[in-house]
């Protein structure tokens, strides 16, 4: 197969400049409400990149979990890779590829540490199997096969079978304090339709980049 040769029209429809609101999350949040509508596999999976202390990016799909005008909020094992990462250098880039509607919006911010709380809060509304799964990996280490982990599943599932699963230690939370927000909007010839929203101290810039 010839890579080269897959190509298609985008034609979904264009963005222009005067339907854009004053405020990224207004846009953001009807973008994401059309994309579940359209019934889209996760809808609030995005591409999370990072760096490590040589410079090598790396990037991960987690899902976003809230969002407001403080910034968007995702959860992981605080020992992963990408925490071990966001410790070293905070700065981070989000990606909402929704290629069925020929959009994506991509985010940049820095992340600061949720708090007790909020993790808290979120972990036990979680599903129970969900909860003693976050027990169970130890995330983004070597294992020697899957049998460990779900052994240690079945087992820690059997502990926890009449009681509440405590939050573990190493379980945490990020809120991402958005730097700037882009949205593409595919066009048709390759013209796509592209904004840049950048924070000031008064609000948003706002800029057409070309395609």
């Amino acid at each position: 197969m010839d890579v080269a040769d897959l190509r298609r029209e985008y034609s979904k429809g264009g963005l222009h400049r005067a339907d854009l609101p004053a405020d990224p999350l207004a846009l953001f949040e009807t973008w994401l409400g059309q994309a579940c509508e359209a019934k889209l596999s996760d809808p609030t999976a995005m591409v999370v990149a990072t760096v490590d202390v040589s410079g090598q990016p790396w990037q991960r799909t987690v899902l976003l979990k809230h969002y407001d005008a403080a910034g968007m909020l995702f959860y992981t094992n605080m020992g992963s890779r990408k925490a071990v990462q966001l410790a070293g250098n905070p700065c981070i880039s989000l990606l909402f590829p929704w290629h069925m509607l020929d959009r994506q919006v991509h985010v940049t911010g820095r992340v600061e540490k949720l708090s007790a709380f909020e993790v808290m809060r979120y972990f036990h509304s979680r599903p129970k199997d969900s909860q003693i799964a976050a027990w169970v990996s130890k995330q983004s280490s070597r294992i020697s096969a899957r049998g460990v982990l779900e052994s240690k599943f079945m087992e820690l599932k059997q502990k926890f079978a009449n009681g509440e699963v405590p939050l573990p230690s190493f379980w945490g939370g990020y809120r991402v304090v958005i730097d700037s927000v882009e949205f593409w909007q595919g066009g048709e010839h390759r013209l796509h339709d592209r904004f840049l929203y950048q924070r000031e101290r008064d609000g948003w810039q706002i800029d057409r980049l070309a395609p």
